[in-house]
């Protein structure tokens, strides 16, 4: 039986020790080849301007940007921290022309309608405080024919998974915060149920073995 669900912060990653200790935890996930940025581009997300939701460090979005071609990105982060963090690894990567992060500071994001061509996000959807108007946001920035995707872990992953994926996680002090992820983490049907009554109901929900994934596109042809 699955352990019901415990929420966790809904600040996002801040403060300089936790902040860095993080940043070498997904640098160890990129180098792994355990980030999900070849998935966005599998499920069609390759060209255009992309919003990427919680970036944290940036890599996803900076991989994206270093596999695609004629593409930019805009990072949304509820953290200070971790938007100062992104800008500088945008500068390792030789892509601020490329790429720019915006902090959230409320439930209403800070563009225009039909502002994006695409939208991602992974591994930050467990921590939204509402996750249905979040999921209207994100429709009302995506232009007709933009696609999104969503990932995240599945809090009834297996106890093997779950164990190796604590064993994995470097450094040891991202454990504690791996586990309380993954507590606060939705099962497919509670994705589904979530969706229920809003713009993403009826999208492609699957699980695998370590999380799940949303993935919709909107209505209308792309501008």
């Amino acid at each position: 039986m699955t352990k019901p669900r415990v929420k966790e912060t809904n600040q996002g990653i801040q403060g300089e020790l936790l902040v860095e200790t993080y940043d070498r935890f997904q640098r160890g996930m990129r180098d792994k080849g355990w980030i999900e940025t070849k998935a966005i581009i599998q499920a069609g997300i390759d060209h255009g301007h992309a919003l990427e939701l919680g970036q944290g460090p940036g890599y996803v979005g900076l991989e994206w940007l270093k596999l695609t071609h004629d593409t930019h990105l805009t990072g949304l982060d509820i953290s200070p921290d971790m938007a100062a963090l992104a800008g500088r690894n945008a500068k390792e990567y030789r892509l601020t022309e490329r790429a720019n992060y915006v902090l959230r500071t409320g439930e209403r994001f800070p563009f225009e309608d039909a502002s994006f061509d695409a939208a991602f996000t992974t591994g930050s959807l467990h921590e939204w405080e509402n996750p249905r108007n979040t999921f209207a946001e994100l429709w009302r920035v995506l232009k007709p024919g933009g696609m999104l995707f969503i990932s995240d872990l599945r809090r009834d992953m297996s106890p093997f998974i779950k164990g190796f994926l604590w064993l994995g996680a470097s450094p040891q002090e991202i454990r504690a915060g791996l586990v309380t992820s993954i507590n606060a983490a939705y099962c497919v049907a509670e994705l589904e149920e979530l969706t229920r009554g809003t713009p993403l109901q009826g999208s492609r929900i699957t699980g695998d073995p370590f999380g799940l994934t949303l993935i919709a596109t909107k209505p209308g042809t792309p501008t």
